[in-house]
């Protein structure tokens, strides 16, 4: 490439997910054109989110302060927890309009190949809370591949002996689809028709 200085945006740029050489460069050469301020304001916002970032102390979304705005709202169904994988999936489950309840985000699944055990996710945090604030619902909303089925069988063993009551969302949701790659009507229907779990569904 030549420049050095190019080079080594283009190669910080294409690391992000989606983003190849080609449009990382076309992203480097826009940002040359910008006023100075411009890409300051760019690259301070990125600095800061990465340092200032808070994490939810009820879901573990990621918040400004140390309770979410889902957590601090008092018009939510605060009885009914919604299992997800990421926070991706919260704004998947929030656009469809048709869940009021508040959320559980693991931050991951239970992975034997990368080395992803149920210890290294929040799952005593989700018991803990089903125990310390009655909770009568646990849905459990995560991907339908192998690791997000043995997540959620592993979550209904455990939630089990709590005597909540466990539910699925519908197989409106394609074998091995992540939930934000599922339209909103599919995905709103797939809530609103949740089913009780079971190991077989």
């Amino acid at each position: 490439m030549g420049n050095r200085l190019l080079q080594d945006a283009v190669e910080q740029l294409s690391s992000l997910p989606g983003i190849g050489k080609k449009s990382a460069l076309r992203f480097a050469l826009y940002l040359l054109k910008q006023p100075m301020e411009n890409v300051e304001r760019f690259g301070n916002s990125i600095i800061s989110l990465r340092r200032e970032i808070k994490y939810c102390t009820e879901c573990n979304m990621i918040s400004d302060s140390n309770m979410c705005p889902i957590c601090a709202d008092a018009r939510r169904d605060r009885r009914t927890i919604c299992v997800v994988e990421s926070l991706r999936d919260v704004l998947s489950i929030e656009a469809t309009g048709e869940y009021r309840g508040v959320y559980h985000v693991l931050g991951g699944v239970i992975s034997p190949m990368d080395g992803v055990g149920p210890a290294d996710l929040p799952i005593d945090q989700l018991c803990r809370r089903v125990q310390d604030n009655q909770i009568e619902e646990v849905i459990l909303a995560l991907s339908t591949g192998m690791e997000g089925e043995t997540t959620s069988f592993y979550l209904y063993k455990v939630l089990t002996p709590l005597n909540v009551k466990i539910t699925a969302i519908a197989r409106g949701v394609a074998f091995g689809d992540d939930l934000e790659y599922t339209d909103q009507l599919t995905l709103g229907r797939s809530i609103v028709n949740r089913q009780i779990f079971s190991p077989e569904i």
